[in-house]
């Protein structure tokens, strides 16, 4: 029976005992580690720009309803945790295509020229669908969240401005400022629910919701990889759908915030990556059966 040789430039030499592989992989983790922390120590000493461009959303959101853009530091030493997390959220975003290069560069010999071929459009696609999920969060999710949420103010920061401009003629024209001499404020008709976010939390909430998105958008370059290397089918994945869906519902409560909306929302996202990653693996499947045949033709 023939067996298939390599040529030798399909594959890189790499018949190197496991210790070299061992020396070769603690390089690989040592630039990305240290990628990584310059990465996080720039984003330190530059994280008030930062932290004014995380907070865009909610003071749009305010701006709307004419309310001030404010948070609020709880504890002495928030501030602090403030601008070491900003570094943590800044520096793995930074690094985040780093840490992806030295992957290949460990991968890389191991692998067929054709092998190479394939697996390099994925490596691109994945910080780019990284990209492109934290830009739908921040960008869409986030002011519509912020909106809504505070909705749920009232009080004389929430009122429209007709029913403000009316209140104050009534105090102004009854005696003390009352209505009808009852002694009810007409400035300030019921209890004020007013915003004042701190500001670990916001970030706390912003970060997680960046990074779930940025993450969740990597599932259709992971699946999609795993068909092109024959691990999964797309009728596997149709197959376990019914799963698929109780471990999203799962994922989605534990990255979002304790609401109901937020699980929702993220679950909808993912669950359609896992639909588009089914047609990926599909159309992977048929452009394989299509060139089996003409080799066998």
């Amino acid at each position: 029976m023939a067996t298939k040789s390599a040529k030798p430039n399909d594959i890189d030499e790499s018949s190197a005992p496991l210790i070299e592989h061992l020396a070769e992989l603690r390089t690989r983790l040592i630039w990305s580690v240290l990628a990584f922390v310059i990465a996080m120590v720039l984003c330190y000493f530059v994280w008030n720009p930062i932290f004014d461009f995380l907070t865009q959303p909610i003071c749009h959101a305010l701006e709307k309803r004419n309310q001030a853009c404010g948070l609020i530091l709880l504890k002495l030493q928030e501030g602090f945790f403030v601008a070491m997390r900003i570094a943590f959220f800044g520096g793995f975003v930074l690094a985040f295509p780093v840490v992806g290069y030295q992957l290949w560069r460990f991968v890389a010999p191991g692998l067929y020229r054709s092998e190479k071929n394939a697996l390099l459009p994925f490596l691109v696609a994945s910080p780019v669908m990284f990209l492109l999920g934290a830009s739908f969060a921040y960008y869409v999710i986030l002011p519509w969240a912020f909106d809504f949420f505070l909705g749920f103010q009232q009080g004389p920061t929430a009122l429209p401005d007709a029913t403000v401009a009316a209140s104050e003629a009534a105090r102004q024209a009854a005696p003390g400022g009352t209505t009808g001499g009852v002694g009810v404020s007409v400035e300030n008709p019921w209890a004020g629910i007013v915003f004042q976010g701190s500001v670990e939390e916001y970030l706390t909430l912003t970060t997680k919701f960046i990074l779930a998105f940025g993450i969740s958008f990597q599932l259709p370059v992971a699946l999609t990889l795993m068909g092109k290397a024959g691990l999964v089918s797309s009728e596997g994945l149709a197959t376990v759908r019914r799963y698929a869906i109780i471990v999203i519902l799962v994922l989605a409560a534990m990255v979002t915030p304790p609401d109901v909306i937020s699980q929702v929302v993220l679950f909808t996202v993912i669950y359609g990556l896992y639909e588009i990653s089914i047609l990926l693996v599909r159309r992977i499947e048929r452009n394989r059966a299509a060139e089996e045949l003409e080799t066998d033709e």
